[in-house]
C-alpha cells in the first residue's frame, strides 16, 4: 500500500506541476507576436552589466537574466525565446513593435506612458560611489562610517547634491560645480575624492569617461531619495502586460530579482552594497 500511495502523490504531483505550466502558457496565448514563441528586444549593441558579451541568448548579464525569468514565468522555455535588437530612441517612439517586450533600462516616465506601456518595475535605482582606482581613496571600505571621510564634488542642482547632503553627510563640504564633465574633471584633477551618481550613471562614467574609475560600492535603494524605476517596455495597450506584471510580481516576492541584482548588479560590478551601520 506504501508503494501505491507513493505512486499517487508523484502521480499526483506531476499533475500540478502540469497544470501550473499550462496556466502559465495560457495568460499569453493569442498575445505574442509569434504563436508559442516569446520575442524579446534589447539595444544594439547591448553592454554590461545589462548584457554579457552583447549576446542576450546566453542569459548571462542582469537584463537578460530577468528576461529568460520573466519568459520562464510566462511558461516560455529559453529555446522559445527569439531576440531582436532596437535602438533605445526608436523603441519608445508610438506606433507598432516587433517585440514582444524591450529591455533598455528604460524609466517609467509619465510622458512615456502616452505612447507606450511599461510593465511593473523590475528594477529600482540606487546610488553608486565612484573612485578613480590609482587614488588612496579606492581602498575605502564600503561603510558608511568610511565613505564619509572622503571628499566629495558635485553639479549643482543635480540629485547628487541633495543625497550628499541629507544621506551621506560627509565630514568635509561638498565642492559644487556647473555640470557633470566639470565633476568627472575634477575626480581626474585628483581635487575631489569621490563622486556619486545613480548606478547607471556610475557605470557609464567608471566605464567611459573616467580613466581608471572605480566603483567602491552601492547605497541601500531606500536610501536614494530620487530612484529611477526601469520596466519592460511594451505597445501601447499591449495584451501581454497583465500577463508580465503578474510574471514580474511573482520574481519580486519570491526574491529571484533581488539575487539577480546581486549577482549582476554588485557582485559582478565590485560595487557591494553599502553597509549604513558601519
Amino acid at each position: 500500500m506504501g508503494s501505491k500511495l507513493h505512486a499517487l502523490l508523484v502521480t499526483a504531483t506531476l499533475a500540478l506541476g502540469s497544470a501550473s505550466a499550462l496556466a502559465a502558457n495560457e495568460c499569453s496565448v493569442g498575445k505574442t507576436l509569434k504563436a508559442d514563441r516569446l520575442t524579446v528586444a534589447t539595444g544594439n549593441p547591448a553592454y554590461p552589466p545589462w548584457v554579457m558579451n552583447d549576446a542576450p541568448e546566453s542569459g548571462e548579464g542582469f537584463e537578460a537574466a530577468v528576461a529568460f525569468a520573466v519568459a520562464e514565468r510566462m511558461g516560455f522555455d529559453q529555446s522559445s525565446v527569439d531576440w531582436v535588437r532596437t535602438s533605445f530612441d526608436e523603441a519608445i517612439q508610438p506606433g507598432a513593435k516587433d517585440f514582444d517586450f524591450n529591455l533598455q533600462q528604460y524609466s517609467i516616465k509619465p510622458e512615456r506612458l502616452e505612447v507606450v506601456d511599461f510593465s511593473e518595475p523590475y528594477y529600482t535605482t540606487t546610488i553608486a560611489v565612484v573612485v578613480r582606482e590609482d587614488s588612496a581613496a579606492a581602498d575605502t571600505e564600503a561603510t558608511a562610517s568610511s565613505l564619509k571621510k572622503l571628499k566629495y564634488g558635485a553639479a549643482a542642482g543635480t540629485s547628487s547634491q541633495p543625497f550628499l547632503e541629507n544621506v551621506l553627510q560627509p565630514e568635509q563640504a561638498t565642492l559644487l560645480y556647473d555640470d557633470n564633465a566639470d565633476v568627472v574633471a575634477a575626480i581626474s584633477a585628483n581635487q575631489i575624492d569621490a563622486i556619486v551618481f545613480d548606478l547607471p550613471s556610475a557605470l557609464f562614467v567608471s566605464a567611459v569617461q573616467l580613466e581608471g574609475g572605480k566603483l567602491v560600492g552601492q547605497f541601500p535603494v531606500e536610501n536614494n531619495e530620487a530612484p529611477d524605476n526601469f520596466g519592460l517596455l511594451m505597445a501601447k495597450d499591449s495584451l501581454l502586460k497583465e500577463c508580465v506584471d503578474e510574471a514580474i510580481k511573482s520574481l519580486h516576492e519570491d526574491g529571484t530579482l533581488k539575487d539577480l541584482e546581486s549577482k549582476w548588479l554588485a557582485d559582478a560590478t565590485g560595487a557591494p552594497v553599502i553597509d549604513m551601520d558601519k
